[in-house]
């Protein structure tokens, strides 16, 4: 009986593991496409793709924050199974203001480096994911 409930857990963070690693997934790459417009706007875009770009910024700050509502979900759910996840995944405020108002080359590539450096944060927040799932889908073979 012991064994059954403990493998209900299990699954319980597969799903949660899963669902966080797909939002995970799709906030990488809606700042993969903000960053591409980044470097369209960096070499002379002008307004409209800094409009575009910060428009993907944003739809990933929306992805990101359902993702950590989904790691948070994943953290409570390895508890249930042993397991322990600390990730820690932030974005800033990509320097909005500074990008649309002073648009130069400057203020462009600070901004890609705030892309750079969330997705960066994102690739090893699945790294982990993935990782903690991978053990996990090893417990269910046992």
């Amino acid at each position: 009986m012991c064994n059954e409930i403990m493998k209900k857990e299990v699954q319980e963070a597969i799903a949660a593991g899963e669902k966080a690693l797909r939002s995970l997934y799709a906030a990488e790459e809606k700042l993969k496409s903000a960053g591409d417009w980044g470097l369209f706007d960096m070499f002379g875009g002008g307004f409209f793709s800094s409009y575009i770009k910060h428009s993907k910024i944003r739809d990933a700050e929306a992805l990101l924050e359902r993702a950590k509502e989904h790691l948070l979900v994943f953290q409570r759910e390895l508890k249930d199974v042993g397991g322990a996840l600390n990730l820690r995944i932030e974005v800033g405020d990509f320097l909005t203001f500074a990008d649309f108002f002073l648009d130069n080359f400057v203020a462009d590539y600070l901004v890609q480096n705030k892309i750079k450096d969330a997705r960066e944060d994102i690739e090893i927040g699945i790294y982990h994911v993935k990782e903690i799932l991978n053990e996990l889908y090893r417990r269910m073979e046992a």
